[in-house]
């Protein structure tokens, strides 16, 4: 037979889980959510903008910046959703993700 305590132990909910030290992560979780928002606004700014032209005649940008600039975000936005539902070393990783996809567009777009 079991004790009273181990009973209530093994039937006791545990709290909800809470960052091991304060603030651990936030940084982290805020500033690839901030990247992967700003990637897919940009995104929708460029479909957009390349809709405008297209109805306009005037110029725009290239089909390679229609489909990198999408691509991208989504990428940026399924490895944020990873970050913010994980904790350790997937949700580094996963941030990381964010970060390189949000800069590889911005390089291979803008900055050339």
């Amino acid at each position: 037979m079991s004790s009273p305590d181990t009973e209530e132990l093994a039937t006791t909910p545990r709290p909800a889980d809470e960052p091991k030290t304060p603030g651990s992560g936030r940084f982290w979780r805020g500033l690839t959510g901030s990247l992967a928002a700003g990637m897919a606004v940009l995104a929708v700014c460029v479909v957009v903008i390349a809709s405008l032209c297209l109805f306009s005649g005037a110029p725009g940008p290239g089909l390679l910046m229609l489909i990198g600039h999408p691509v991208a975000a989504v990428v940026a936005l399924l490895a944020q959703r990873v970050v913010d539902s994980r904790d350790g070393r997937v949700a580094g990783f996963a941030g990381l993700l964010v970060v390189v996809s949000v800069t590889a567009a911005l390089s291979l777009f803008w900055w050339s």
